[in-house]
């Protein structure tokens, strides 16, 4: 909800909300969007950064597949042990405080990757840099979610959401360079820089966000007892499982597949992830305008329906042209990463504002966890023939199709819990 007005209209009902603290501006609900997204662009270009940068990592460090394996998996692990040990605390403080203290460790272990010079210390580092960066990604959709009112939810958090295609379309292949023209700590050095300064700009004009702590009265534990209780709670992290096993099932393996089986340039893998990521950025936040105006439930099915057809259709080519290639991976992008604008929408209205930030904790361990299984599947079921080419990949399109159509239907028995929101900022 904006604070440059003092009430919202919701359900025929005017909400007043409380005034910001004396000397303080209104904040635009929409600047304030923006700078959440520019965490989460931050936060998802540090995750996605080392998995290009293998090969130069184990020349220069010295160290195994394996090894670099462990490196990429520290940083999800510790995401969601965290996450989960932080669940139960996740409402009981002012948004802005916590995000200012987690971002700030984020910023820490971003800084410590990019001096470490041992496979131990950037073990360590990217452990560090998962564990604050999960709950802040946690953190800035439980604040989305506060501060955008029902009515507007899924334009809000598409908005927060294009952070994962600005950070395919351009964070990634900007920190290769980087890499490619100086050495491979150069990109942590520039993701810092970034953090800092938003990091300042979070402090200096993001104003208090409160409005959950009107309502908590019960223990901690009595309160994260009852959220996992809550049936309701439980069919929208299967949710928001599927909807990550649906998406994530073919990822892992996409590039290797395109080289290997379609038959396209290990250089042209840069434009089928720019393609897909720039136009996710333009028609994110029309996708989130569609679902407010005609409604969340009917938006999602149609994304769905679309993406199960560009996921077979994807999964199951031959040899054919860049141009062709170029085409399904942008729809693939489109549908199946615009599924998730609508998809948080539904989901975030499954709680009461007051457990919001537990329940997102849970919703990032969800999908941590999740995506960690699909990658450790795609292992097992796809091999590589003598010819070089990968076998059984089809089989992760049909599977992702499966957890989409079931995510179709946990959509419709995710129940709307929130009625009035509360006074999110202070």
């Amino acid at each position: 909800m904006s604070s440059a007005t003092d009430e919202v209209v919701t359900s025929a009902k005017t909400v007043p909300l409380a005034r910001l603290p004396p000397g303080m501006k209104p904040f635009a609900e929409r600047s304030l969007l923006l700078l959440l997204a520019a965490i989460q662009f931050t936060y998802i270009t540090d995750f996605m950064i080392m998995m290009p940068l293998g090969p130069q990592l184990m020349r220069d460090l010295n160290i195994t597949p394996a090894q670099f394996g462990s490196l990429v998996s520290a940083y999800t692990i510790s995401a969601g042990l965290v996450g989960l040990a932080a669940a139960p605390f996740m409402d009981r403080f002012d948004r802005r405080v916590l995000l200012l203290w987690t971002y700030a460790g984020f910023i820490v272990g971003t800084l410590a990757c990019a001096l470490s010079h041992t496979f131990a210390t950037l073990f360590i580092s990217r452990a560090v840099s998962g564990a604050f960066g999960g709950v802040s990604g946690a953190l800035v959709l439980a604040t989305a979610s506060d501060v955008v009112p029902p009515i507007r939810r899924a334009t809000g958090l598409a908005i927060v959401m294009t952070a994962f295609s600005v950070a395919a379309a351009l964070g990634v292949p900007f920190g290769l360079f980087l890499a490619q023209s100086y050495e491979w700590e150069a990109p942590f050095f520039f993701l810092v820089a970034i953090a800092a300064i938003i990091w300042l700009l979070v402090f200096a004009k993001m104003p208090p966000v409160r409005g959950h702590l009107e309502h908590t009265g019960a223990t901690v534990v009595r309160e994260f007892v009852d959220l996992l209780r809550n049936p309701n709670v439980g069919r929208a992290l299967l949710f928001m499982a599927m909807m990550v096993f649906g998406h994530f099932s073919i990822i892992p393996l996409l590039s290797p597949y395109l080289v290997s089986n379609v038959g396209i340039r290990e250089s042209d893998l840069l434009s089928v992830y720019f393609v897909g990521g720039v136009l996710t950025v333009f028609t994110g936040p029309v996708v989130g305008r569609l679902a407010d105006k005609h409604g969340r439930q009917l938006v999602f099915s149609v994304l769905v329906i679309f993406a199960c057809m560009v996921t077979l259709g994807l999964t199951n080519l031959g040899r054919v042209p860049l141009w062709l290639v170029l085409t399904l991976a942008g729809l693939f992008f489109v549908f199946a990463s615009g599924r998730f604008g609508p998809g948080l929408a539904i989901m975030s209205l499954a709680i009461q504002p007051r457990q919001r930030g537990a329940f997102m904790s849970l919703t990032a361990c969800t999908r941590d966890l999740v995506s960690g299984i699909t990658t450790a599947m795609g292992g097992f079921l796809v091999t590589r023939a003598p010819s070089g080419e990968l076998m059984h990949y089809n089989w992760l399109g049909w599977i992702a199709v499966a957890a989409s159509l079931l995510s179709l239907w946990l959509a419709r028995r995710v129940r709307a819990s929130e009625t009035t929101p509360a006074p999110a900022m202070a």
